[in-house]
């Protein structure tokens, strides 16, 4: 068992149960994951672990400063452990997460302290945007498409007057 959120729960008058250490376990093993993607590996292994004990323990885990969670898009959010520092970059074509230091972000966080006072945890944010490969994808489908005809007179042009 992890004897520092051992430490940190009983301090808090809470205990560490198996649910909790296989809700923790599963974050770990799972790098990035959905509170129901965690459920599906805890039920692996303990069938009657069900979704609200996974929730329930998953904002404990981040209210204790052990696991943090990003919105990598429309649906629900994503768990990883708290060192677990990164920038996600979220294609809105392909759906595709990449991963970038949070160093990307200085720039940004020394503007927002500077300018607005305003301390920026740059941790573990989703960027959103487009991949390099759809982006490469929609230059092929523009030089595929038909160019227009510029020799053609325009609506509205000088010469219909």
């Amino acid at each position: 068992m992890d004897s520092t959120l051992k430490g940190t729960l009983h301090r808090r008058g809470l205990r560490m149960t198996p649910q909790r250490q296989l809700v923790l376990d599963a974050v770990r093993e799972l790098g990035h994951a959905t509170p129901e993607q965690v459920c599906s590996r805890v039920q692996a292994t303990a069938p009657a672990v069900n979704i609200t004990t996974v929730y329930r323990t998953l904002d404990l885990l981040e209210e204790l400063g052990v696991v943090r969670h990003a919105h990598l898009g429309h649906g629900a959010p994503t768990y990883s452990e708290h060192q677990h520092r990164h920038v996600h970059l979220v294609c809105h074509h392909c759906g595709r997460v990449d991963e970038a230091p949070t160093e990307l972000l200085s720039d940004v966080a020394s503007r927002t302290l500077a300018d607005l006072g305003f301390h920026l945890d740059a941790t573990h944010v989703a960027l959103s945007g487009t991949c390099v490969d759809c982006a490469h994808d929609d230059e092929d489908s523009a030089d595929g498409a038909p160019e227009q005809d510029d020799t053609a007179p325009q609506e509205g042009a000088e010469g219909d007057r």
